[in-house]
């Protein structure tokens, strides 16, 4: 997620823009800039990379032009999404005639048609985002008169946008004010004496006031040195939400979270529901977000195989449960450090999914090279846009999901496993084997995952007692049935990233052939139950093996969806999710596991954020 803030008051503002995008730093972006009002002139500053390429350009300008003068500006880090990183799509964008610069988080849907529209009124772009067309627009509201000010324009312009945003802006002729709107993004105001702040997330100007004012869904807000006003996209009047930071500096980085990890769990309702954005079309077609394959390559594939490593292959075993039972195409699921040393068989009628977090994990790369070598074809899952892994394939699908600063994967687990379920629903409308109502049915049940997810973090609270409670624990076993076993698998892995402790993982079935033998006296098992009315026979086998490991004296923690009566007897530890279609239950069943992981690890006195010998991003092989 970009990082933004905004300041208007009586002190030099590039200052406290620069400080507040350091505090956001831990949001992970790939370019910054700032836009500052200065002597009647808009002065603005931007470089790809981090923090530092800006600054030494800063130290370039030294006080040329007011911008290190002025007292109102805007700053921006962004994360790519539409455009590389590069100096020209770094923010702020400018209008045509130089007097407004905006900033942006989020996605504006429906830039294109927006874009094609300036562009045949004369308009020229000089970037690859869709922020641009958002500056333009505001220049076009009050260069012909309809908006009496940039306040104005702002409302005007919101109620054409589609999309996920928060969009700050400033205009030349209106010196002292900064302009911002939100919808489906977070903005916050920062109410200062004789100043006001605006940003993402207050830990950008905790520094100076901790009196802070929330803002609803759907509001333009306008600060100057002496006020704040809040109106709704119609103009009509609003009002803010109070509220006092009791958070130091460092701990507001962390949204208040002792740990980088927990708010990313918490922030998952929000990365699925970005990851969905704008996916299905009009007409009912999934969209991908870069496609150099025919809809004829794709009627053509014959064999799937998904590559990838860590958490993301535990993403890859669930999508080949999806992709076999609605394409009916065969799909295996490779680890990628192993596949090209196997020598799998490839042709032209393969389909290769790469999934990988940063698009830049070595394994799953020479693994996509080889594929790309024997000519099949490539679709990449990423969450990094212009990454070394989408450039070189042939199709791509981002998740959206916002940087993730932990090391061990929450958030892009999810929005891994939501890409892989548009994977394989767009392979199924395109080879003619599920209608458009049918995978808009789909599509409306991942919709509803965000609320379940927002439902089911509210009932954490016994999970973290259970950690706690499981801190001498010598080994945890984990088992499941059909997409359950892959969130035994992560279960088990998140307990050793941050727990440093024996897990494994099992599929149910399989504990009479072996791993029953582990089971002592207390060991902790960790179940996870299949719907009983999706999956009828299987939930009444894991049932079973429940009462295998409890007869050996295993302490069960069960994970089932809410109202299945028919497990409660045998859970020591019952943890119950909302009901969600059988497919799509690791949504659900994997954030409990995550919960309990990072618990254990901090009862344990562990750093949660980044465990010893690990790497967020693995670029060697």
């Amino acid at each position: 997620m970009c990082g933004i803030v905004g300041y208007a008051g009586p002190r030099p503002a590039l200052g406290i823009l620069v400080d507040g995008l350091r505090r956001l730093e831990y949001r992970g972006y790939d370019s910054a800039g700032v836009a500052v009002l200065a002597d009647g002139m808009l002065c603005t500053e931007r470089r790809a990379g981090k923090l530092v390429n800006l600054q030494g350009a800063l130290d370039q300008r030294g006080v040329r032009d007011g911008i290190a003068t002025g007292g109102t500006g805007i700053g921006h880090t962004r994360w790519a999404t539409h455009g590389g990183p590069t100096d020209r799509n770094a923010h702020p964008h400018q209008s045509s005639d130089g007097r407004i610069a905006v900033i942006h988080n989020g996605i504006i849907e429906n830039f294109a048609k927006l874009r094609a529209e300036l562009e045949a009124s004369g308009v020229a772009f000089a970037s690859d985002t869709d922020t641009e067309s958002v500056a333009h627009l505001l220049s076009a509201e009050l260069a012909d008169g309809r908006a009496k000010d940039l306040a104005d324009a702002m409302r005007r312009v919101c109620k054409r946008l589609e999309g996920a945003f928060t969009l700050l802006a400033v205009d030349s002729s209106e010196p002292e004010t900064v302009v911002g709107a939100r919808r489906n993004s977070p903005l916050v105001v920062g109410r200062g004496s004789g100043e006001n702040f605006l940003a993402s997330d207050v830990s950008a100007f905790i520094e100076h006031t901790r009196e802070a004012v929330e803002l609803g869904q759907d509001q333009v807000v306008v600060i100057t040195p002496r006020s704040i006003e809040i109106t709704d996209f119609d103009g009509v009047e609003a009002v803010g939400k109070d509220f006092h930071i009791d958070w130091d500096a460092s701990a507001a980085e962390k949204g208040g979270h002792e740990f980088f990890m927990l708010k990313e769990i918490e922030e998952q309702p929000r990365a699925v529901a970005d990851t969905l954005l704008g996916r299905l079309t009009d007409s009912g077609q999934i969209m991908l977000d870069e496609v150099r394959l025919t809809d004829q390559d794709l009627r053509n594939v014959d064999k799937v195989f998904i590559v990838a490593c860590g958490t993301a292959y535990h993403a890859g075993m669930v999508a080949k449960y999806a992709i076999e039972h609605w394409t009916r195409i065969p799909c295996e699921v490779e680890l990628a450090s192993e596949f090209r040393y196997r020598d799998p068989v490839l042709d032209r009628s393969t389909l290769v999914v790469a999934i990988s977090q940063s698009g830049e994990t070595m394994d799953t790369l020479m693994a996509l090279r080889h594929a790309k070598d024997q000519k099949a074809r490539v679709l990449a899952i990423c969450n990094t846009n212009g990454s070394t892994i989408p450039r070189e394939s042939d199709a791509v699908l981002y998740t959206h999901g916002g940087p993730e600063i932990a090391v061990a994967s929450t958030k892009a687990f999810l929005t891994q496993l939501v890409a892989c379920y548009l994977v394989g629903l767009h392979l199924a409308q395109v080879r003619g084997v599920k209608y458009a109502d049918e995978v808009a049915a789909v599509v409306a049940e991942l919709q509803q995952i965000p609320g379940k997810l927002d439902d089911l973090l509210a009932t954490m609270e016994p999970v973290r007692a259970l950690g706690q409670d499981l801190v001498d624990a010598r080994t945890v076993l984990f088992i499941g049935r059909h997409v359950g076993f892959p969130v035994a698998l992560e279960g088990a892995l998140k307990l050793k990233e941050l727990a440093y402790m024996h897990a494994e993982g099992f599929a149910a079935g399989e504990l009479k052939h072996g791993p029953i033998a582990l089971i002592e006296q207390d060991t902790p098992v960790v179940c996870v139950v299949p719907s009983a009315a999706g999956r009828g026979v299987l939930h009444d086998k894991i049932v079973s093996n429940i009462q295998e490991v409890r007869a050996r004296g295993a302490r069960t923690i069960v994970i089932a969806e809410e109202g299945d009566t028919g497990v409660e007897a045998y859970a020591d530890h019952l943890i119950s999710v909302p009901r969600t279609p059988t497919l799509l239950a690791p949504l659900l069943t994997t954030v409990p596991l995550q919960v309990l992981a990072a618990s254990i690890a901090a009862a344990r006195g562990h750093d949660v954020d980044q465990p010893r010998n690990l790497a967020k991003s693995v670029t060697v092989e």
